[in-house]
């Protein structure tokens, strides 16, 4: 889970992560997420783009600034399409993150 960090309005809509959260959960820039809110119960979908690498940054933007609070603690996910034997053997990457820092846990 991760600590919401920001919510910018007035930002087209997109979901600004740090770079090494993205490199270490093997998500992409431009890459469809879906977001749940802990905290309200809020569901939605958005796309990433790159934050400051080491930052911690994870801010909303735009229509989903909406749907967060700063401090809000957060899931975002990744979906694949993959062909039946490929499936089969998928192991889904989990991040862990400290709360409110964003830090990966070792």
């Amino acid at each position: 889970m991760a600590t919401v960090t920001d919510a910018n309005l007035n930002y087209e809509g997109s979901i600004t992560i740090d770079e090494d959260l993205i490199d270490a959960a093997g998500m992409f820039v431009n890459e469809k997420v879906a977001v749940v809110n802990n905290n309200n119960g809020e569901r939605f979908e958005t796309y990433i783009i790159r934050g400051e690498r080491g930052s911690g940054t994870i801010c909303l933007n735009g229509a989903a600034a909406r749907k967060v609070q700063v401090g809000d603690v957060i899931i975002i996910m990744s979906f694949a399409l993959l062909p039946l034997d490929e499936a089969k053997a998928f192991v889904p990457k989990v991040i862990n993150l400290e709360q409110g820092s964003n830090r990966i846990r070792r």
